[in-house]
């Protein structure tokens, strides 16, 4: 007992003076190569010869190494040679450490890797690669069969919902949202189906969870597209304005051509194109001038302080019963507004047809017959009082006797024929205005000949008008 006692002791300070002599550290990286399975036996109590001549003979059989050297003292075994893998160096290591009666195992062997241009592991690659296709091909048979069925059922499935049960929607992108969100679990069951006989359930749950993260971090990056499309949803709920109406949004007025997921086109008065984001057009005010057809006008009027201002307001709230343009309802208004430097401001309020006439129009007919009524009727309609500076001085020329009354008569003669003359002139419509017709129609018509500036898909084009 004390005998095997000393043993050990001196094998371990062999160990400790080999390690320290030892160049490179041993190698203790995992091995993919099987290690022996058990121990070597060679003699009851084997000598450091026998230990050599078993370990090099076993390292020469195996042909991974190249002048392999085998030295042990005391039961330590000391490895040293070439080989071309790491695997190869792990194994003469466990092989050594299960010799009967080694001690420790000094692994000295260099690994020199061995350049190989056999193209054998490619073309066994190649082998690996048509054996997963061939044995995979009866699911992609059923992937190419089951998936375009599922896809062309959950359509058709859509279509339907579309057409009998979402029919009394008014927003063509609203039915379509819904027909689809009923209708995709046809789909899903289809691709369930595939995932399933090809054992990738796990990998759908996964690819599904990794979906959601990616919709996440997408939801931020396109912030404004995805606030844009909502918005395009909402307004197709709430119905605000529909295809035609003319409205004003942040400052910008047209009549509505079309409403996309994106944006809303108007059409200006000038002709131009005007594509208003969504989202804008949702948080801000929208004003309709076209959503009731009776709009309301205001005109200014100032009569002179000798003229009687009822009797001008009943000859303008004459004229105005009796325009074609202007609505009886609501009734016209002509109220006093304000006392003037030199005249009583008249503000006359009237309401027409928006979406038959045009507003311009109408007001330019209703301003001259105005100032025609009045004019006939002898109400003064004075300018601005104004001061005149002669720099000379003012000439005086006068006339005595016959010669001025002569003078006078004949500038009451010529203001009275030009006053006749201006008032026969004044028709009741000027050519320039036409049959005061809403021009907005003749500027879409003109507008219908240029390409749109976005060919999508209109949510308006389904909508109907409200019954005038």
């Amino acid at each position: 007992m004390l005998i095997r006692l000393l043993h050990a002791l001196c094998a371990v300070l062999a160990l400790s003076v080999a390690a320290s002599a030892q160049e490179q550290p041993s190698d203790t990286a995992p091995a993919d190569v099987s290690d022996p399975t058990g121990s070597v036996s060679v003699a009851p109590v084997a000598r450091d010869e026998e230990i050599d001549t078993r370990i090099r003979e076993i390292l020469s059989a195996t042909g991974w190494f190249d002048n392999p050297q085998v030295s042990t003292r005391d039961g330590i075994v000391f490895l040293d040679g070439q080989t071309d893998s790491e695997e190869h160096k792990t194994w003469a290591r466990n092989l050594a450490t299960n010799t009967q009666d080694v001690v420790a195992v000094v692994n000295r062997i260099e690994v020199v890797p061995e350049v190989n241009w056999s193209f054998a592991p490619a073309l066994q690659a190649i082998k690996d690669v048509i054996v997963q296709v061939t044995t995979s091909l009866p699911l992609i048979v059923l992937a190419i069969v089951i998936l375009p069925f599922a896809w062309w059922l959950s359509s058709w499935v859509a279509g339907l919902l579309r057409r009998w049960l979402l029919g009394g929607m008014e927003s063509p992108l609203l039915r379509d949202i819904f027909s689809r969100i009923l209708a995709l679990p046809i789909f899903l069951i289809g691709l369930y189906v595939v995932l399933q006989v090809a054992g990738l359930t796990q990998l759908a749950f996964s690819l599904l969870g990794g979906a959601g993260v990616i919709g996440i971090v997408a939801g931020f990056a396109f912030r404004d597209i995805a606030e844009n499309f909502l918005a395009s949803l909402l307004l197709s709920i709430r119905r605000p304005f529909s295809s035609g109406d003319f409205i004003e949004v942040n400052g910008m007025q047209g009549s509505v051509q079309s409403m996309n997921t994106r944006s809303t086109v108007l059409l200006s008065a000038e002709g131009n194109h005007i594509q208003i984001p969504n989202a804008t057009i949702f948080k801000n005010t929208i004003t309709n001038f076209t959503a009731s057809p009776i709009r309301r006008e205001v005109i200014d009027v100032g009569v002179g302080y000798d003229a009687s201002v009822a009797h001008a307001q009943d000859i303008v709230m004459r004229m105005l019963e009796t325009h074609d343009a202007v609505t009886p309802e609501p009734h016209p208004m002509v109220l006093v507004d304000s006392l003037g430097a030199s005249t009583v401001n008249i503000k006359a309020y009237f309401w027409i047809d928006a979406r038959n006439y045009s507003v311009l129009k109408v007001k330019s007919a209703i301003l001259r017959q105005v100032k025609k009524v009045l004019t006939e009727e002898g109400v003064s309609m004075p300018d601005d009082a104004r001061e005149v500076i002669f720099p000379q001085g003012v000439p005086i020329v006068q006339l005595g006797g016959a010669a001025e009354k002569k003078a006078k008569a004949l500038a009451d003669r010529d203001i009275r024929d030009s006053s006749e003359e201006a008032l026969a002139a004044e028709p009741e419509l000027s050519q320039t205005e036409g049959n005061l017709s809403n021009e907005q129609a003749e500027v879409e018509t003109a507008a219908a000949k240029v390409t749109p500036p976005e060919e999508q898909t209109d949510l308006l084009a389904e909508t109907t008008k409200p019954a005038e």
